[in-house]
């Protein structure tokens, strides 16, 4: 008993110098604690049995607080059982949770006459129960977690030199369904003390991301995620169902999805805030709050759309976004020339467009008698041409007028806001008399060669006459030939006419206002033999016609003017760019928003103008170069414009010296990005192109390019993690496909990734030209395409489609899953095609799931109808992120044929060979050598890469598999 005591007496004593301080238990925040014997301060209850075992004991902390603790030592009998049962223990809804000990155990030699039955091990136990109350469980009741071990043990001399070590163990107990457990440990002839005994469980805390809330959730019962959907913050709405998956050591993984603060309300972290007074947010895709435009205010928060100021409207057409405008002024300087029963106006467009640039141009025709009557409209019998309301040009021809009428025209400049405005439109007046027809006295006189008429002019004409204008023709030959003669005279003499010949006058009168109607046809035959003068009683005859008429040369210039009307058409047609890209080069998808073609456009300036927005140089400050590119530096820095917050940026310049063709081919791609909208794919923020440098903006992506991330974190992720990524990227590409956009250059280089893991397609580039030279790669302003990331059609035949952007991708599967491994490795680009011509694919990387190499060699088809779509890509990736035990299955599990004679032989099939020089350097020339080659090795031979060290160690796994195959 004496030897016992002293025992107990040393772990008694190792215990108090140990001290542990509650102070310092700061636990993760995914645990949560159901059990911390530490913190009980008064005595744990705990049932020991047979009493003689376990033994409670008290220590005082540094606050001198006492601390309940287990202890035993009851090495000097054999056959010990003693046990320690814990009190109920409610599990909280957790189904797996976890038993961290901490505890000190006396070594077994260093007990002096000790019997052989000492022990240095304990068993722990667990018992399920909704019985919050048993005061007795059976032995054989109870389920084994694990029988603990000490890694370090103290002695004697440890005790005297104060030097002490504790040990900690913690296991799980998974798939628990009853309302509690039971802990119990088991002695068995060991010296222990039990200082600490804390049982938790983890869970994935309460984030907020993407504006969604995700609450705190327990993990599962075993390795399986956990499905968690998100609610929107206060004042958002879902964009696409936001959810995440909740990882068993209690981290959230794969975000999918997304929430948008709704109207009137912006971002800020992790929640909405009203728009202050004076900003409003129309959409939720918007992403922030906005300066009210010009003529319009927000006098309160939460604004979605500014009132427009008095006497300024919006159109239903008019996006929130744009200024508050007016009707315009009236038009100005009309002017107008008669021909006949014909009137041409035309006039100056109004000094004040109201501020928009739809006016258009109504006319309104009255006929006014002149006798005191009030005037009254034309009716349906005069034609305007080309039409009398809503004319985009200040010119009209106003035609079937009657003769000799007063008309009044009204010309009303009208935009898209007229008529919400209560005021009268303002409009100019032209008052115009159309033309008399001229009366004609002829006289006749016999010749054979000539004819002389004489006439009267109009009784009543519109201003002083300048000339009489006479046309005549022979009859029925009008269509093939006519002469038209001009006097100021009432009289002229038609000569070098054919003797015997009918031919057929007509005479009319040009006032100031223009010309007046033609007289009546009068049909005159001439003689054989010279006639009478004029003036014979016997020979002349005295003819009064008055007539109202005209209508072949009105018909003529009506078509003259019509032809004219559609040549200035047609030439504003070819100077519009909205009109050309009307027409040209757009592609419209059922559902889906449209994507232009920058190339459409006549004017490249014009695209610019559509798609980005103009930032003031003024606004941007750059901070460092982080890379370069054919047209300049790569920049990053930060961007703060007017009432939005700053943020970080990446800013493309275009260097000094530049050509045109340089500067439209460099702002040809923020032409493409600015009609993006994806969060899978790069977002322009604007363009800077009033002063100089050039340049484009773009949200900053912290991680850089994809394949240089995965190179510097090689072997550091999930699968789950890289099926994310995956799953990112395939849904950017549907995006772009359902916007019928083909990428040409998607590979790992040309994905970004920010901080938080989202990856986002990039680099949308025009030029793609194929060289002559088959080692050559496509040639494009950011740099190269190489063979090896192209798909079989759009090398023979230049076929670019999204089918070939699935092959595209299926390479960036294989890049992502082998951690930015070069594809098809040192073979040449001629190489490349040859072996894909002949139905070779690349093999699944190292601990690449089944299903994820099946879905690259679908990716892979030769057929491009044979490939899956993007849509289908996306669906069958989400499937795989809910049951990931479908990712267990390797591809590459079997082990490979190493009949190799030398190391380079082997490193060269293990796909290692840059290392030779390395091995070599380091003495490793013999298999037999390698064989035993350490982890720690690799590093110091320079093979840090984490995959590359795992493929090489595996390498070594099935020489010795295989040595009976070694030659050494």
């Amino acid at each position: 008993m004496a030897l016992v005591w002293m025992y107990t007496s040393l772990l008694i004593f190792h215990f108090s110098f140990l001290k542990p301080s509650r102070a310092l238990r700061n636990y993760p925040e995914n645990e949560v604690t159901l059990l911390d014997s530490m913190s009980a301060l008064g005595d744990l209850g705990w049932e020991a049995y047979p009493p003689e075992g376990w033994e409670e004991i008290s220590v005082m902390d540094e606050r001198n607080t006492p601390m309940r603790s287990y202890q035993v030592c009851n090495v000097m009998e054999a056959n010990q059982n003693n046990w320690l049962r814990t009190r109920h223990i409610a599990r909280d809804g957790a189904q797996r949770v976890y038993v961290e000990i901490k505890f000190t155990l006396r070594d077994c030699n260093s007990l002096p006459g000790v019997p052989g039955t000492c022990k240095e091990t304990f068993n722990m136990f667990y018992y399920e129960s909704n019985n919050p109350s048993l005061w007795f469980i059976k032995e054989s009741q109870y389920v084994k977690i694990d029988t603990i071990a000490a890694d370090e043990s103290f002695t004697q001399t440890d005790v005297g030199d104060r030097v002490m070590k504790l040990n900690t163990e913690v296991r799980d107990i998974g798939n628990l369904s009853k309302k509690g457990f039971y802990l119990a440990f088991q002695d068995v002839g060991a010296c222990i003390a039990l200082v600490s005994v804390r049982v938790f469980y983890k869970r994935c805390p309460a984030a907020v991301l993407n504006l969604a809330r995700f609450p705190d959730t327990v993990t599962g019962g075993d390795s399986a995620l956990v499905e968690v959907h998100g609610a929107c913050v206060d004042d958002s709405e879902e964009v696409e169902a936001p959810r995440m998956y909740c990882s068993a050591d209690g981290g959230w993984l794969v975000p999918i999805g997304r929430c948008a603060c709704r109207p009137g309300f912006e971002e800020s972290k992790d929640h909405c805030q009203p728009c202050s007074p004076g900003t409003y947010k129309a959409a939720a895709s918007d992403e922030y709050c906005s300066k009210c435009p010009p003529h319009s205010h927000a006098h309160q928060e939460t604004a979605d759309e500014c009132t427009c100021e008095s006497g300024f409207y919006r159109s239903r057409a008019d996006t929130p976004a744009m200024a508050c405008t007016k009707p315009p002024s009236a038009p100005e300087n009309p002017v107008y020339t008669l021909n006949d029963t014909s009137v041409s106006l035309e006039w100056d467009p109004p000094q004040d467009g109201g501020g928009r640039g739809d006016v258009t141009y109504d006319v309104r025709c009255r006929k006014c008698p002149g006798d005191g009557r009030k005037c009254s409209p034309c009716g349906s019998g005069v034609r305007f041409l080309p039409r009398q309301l809503g004319l985009t040009s200040p010119r009209v021809l106003v035609s079937d007028l009657l003769a000799d009428t007063n008309y009044s025209f009204s010309v009303e400049a009208v935009n898209g806001v007229s008529d919400l405005s209560p005021t009268a439109r303002q409009q100019v007046t032209v008052n115009i008399t159309t033309g008399q027809t001229v009366s004609v006295i002829l006289k006749e006189r016999k010749s054979k060669d000539s004819v002389t008429l004489a006439w009267h002019g109009p009784d009543r004409p519109d201003g002083a006459i300048v000339e009489y204008e006479v046309i005549y023709y022979e009859k029925n030959q009008r269509d093939q030939n006519y002469t038209v003669l001009k006097t100021k005279a009432t009289v002229m003499t038609v000569e070098g006419l054919k003797p015997g010949t009918t031919y057929v006058f007509r005479v009319r009168a040009r006032t100031d206002g223009g010309y007046g109607s033609y007289g009546g046809e009068i049909e005159l035959e001439t003689s054989h033999e010279d006639m009478l003068a004029i003036g014979d009683p016997n020979q002349s005859t005295i003819l009064v016609v008055s007539v109202a008429g005209g209508v072949v040369l009105l018909i003529f210039l009506v078509a003259c003017f019509v032809v004219s009307g559609r040549h200035c058409g047609y030439i504003k047609a070819k100077q519009d760019p909205d009109e050309e890209k009307v027409q040209r080069g757009r592609v419209k998808l059922p559902g889906s928003k449209t994507y232009i073609h920058p190339h459409t456009y006549e004017d490249p300036n014009q695209a610019i103008r559509d798609f980005a927005k103009e930032i003031d140089a003024s606004c941007i400050r750059i901070e460092r170069v982080i890379g370069a590119g054919e047209f300049g530096e790569v920049c990053s820095g930060r961007l703060k414009l007017p009432s939005k917050r700053e943020i970080y940026v990446a800013i493309k310049s275009l260097k000094a010296g530049y050509t045109e063709k340089q500067r439209r081919d460099f702002l040809s791609e923020a032409s493409i990005m600015g009609q993006f909208d994806h969060p899978n794919i790069i977002r322009l923020e604007g363009v800077v192109t009033k002063c100089k440098p050039v340049m484009i903006i773009t949200e900053y992506m912290e991680n850089g390019s994809l394949d240089t991330f995965l190179k510097k974190n090689d072997g550091r992720f999930t699968v789950i993690q890289l099926v994310g990524i995956l799953r990112g990227i395939a849904s950017g590409m549907k995006y772009l496909s359902d916007m019928s956009y083909v990428h040409r250059d998607l590979a790992a280089r040309n994905i970004l990734v920010n901080s938080n893991l989202v990856c986002k397609v990039s680099d949308f580039g025009l030029s793609r030209v194929l060289e002559d030279d088959p080692e050559a790669a496509y040639t494009t302003r950011g740099g190269k395409i190489p063979i090896r990331w192209t798909a079989p059609e759009a090398i023979a035949y230049r076929k670019f489609t999204s089918a070939s952007d699935v092959w595209s991708y299926g390479i960036v599967m294989w890049e992502v899953m082998s951690y930015g491994e070069r594809p098809y490795w040192e073979m040449s680009n001629q190489d490349v095609i040859k072996a894909i011509d002949e139905g070779y694919r690349l093999p699944a990387p190292m601990d690449c799931p089944v299903v994820l190499h099946q879905l690259m060699l679908n990716c892979w088809e030769k057929g491009r109808s044979d490939r899956p779509k993007f849509g289908q890509i996306v669906n069958t990736l989400d499937k795989l992120i809910r049951n990931p035990s479908s990712l267990k299955d390797l591809a590459n599990v079997s082990t490979p044929d190493l009949s190799v004679g030398t190391v380079d032989e082997w490193l060269d099939a293990i796909r290692m060979g840059q290392y030779k020089e390395n091995f070599a350097s380091a003495g490793y020339v013999t298999l037999d050598a390698i064989l035993y080659i350490s982890l720690s090795e690799l590093s110091k031979m320079g093979v840090t890469l984490v995959g590359h060290q795992k493929k090489i160690l595996s390498g070594v796994q099935s020489l010795h598999a295989q040595g009976s195959q070694v030659q050494v």
